[in-house]
């Protein structure tokens, strides 16, 4: 079986797509100047592109882990997540306060899809 990595860097990558799975590794904004809300549309749309570099889309999403820095966030996460997804196509989904890599991030998102 063929696995394909996507931005294979020294530790990770950040795409694998195997046996008809896409894995994203965990995805952080860039910018980490914005708000909880921003900082996930950020999110959202690197986890867009990476998908289509893989094949495949957010509605082929099958499950997404959400981590926050502050669970007191989760109507702010909740807010763009809300007009990213496609309602007809919602993946299982787990959302948890955890301490992120630095004190500016705000939100991490993994994502595994079908192909």
């Amino acid at each position: 079986m063929t696995i394909e990595r996507f931005e294979n860097g020294p530790r990770f990558c950040r795409v694998l797509s195997h046996n008809g799975i896409v894995y994203l590794a965990g995805m952080t904004a860039d910018d980490l100047s914005g708000d909880t809300t921003q900082q996930t549309r950020d999110v959202l749309a690197k986890i867009d592109t990476y998908l289509a570099k893989a094949g495949s889309d957010k509605t082929r999403i099958l499950s997404a882990t959400v981590w926050l820095r502050d669970v007191a966030d989760f109507d702010k996460m909740n807010t763009a997540w809300d007009q990213w997804i496609d309602k007809s196509a919602m993946p299982v989904r787990a959302t948890v306060e955890a301490r992120l890599a630095g004190d500016g991030y705000r939100v991490e998102i993994m994502v595994t899809a079908a192909a």
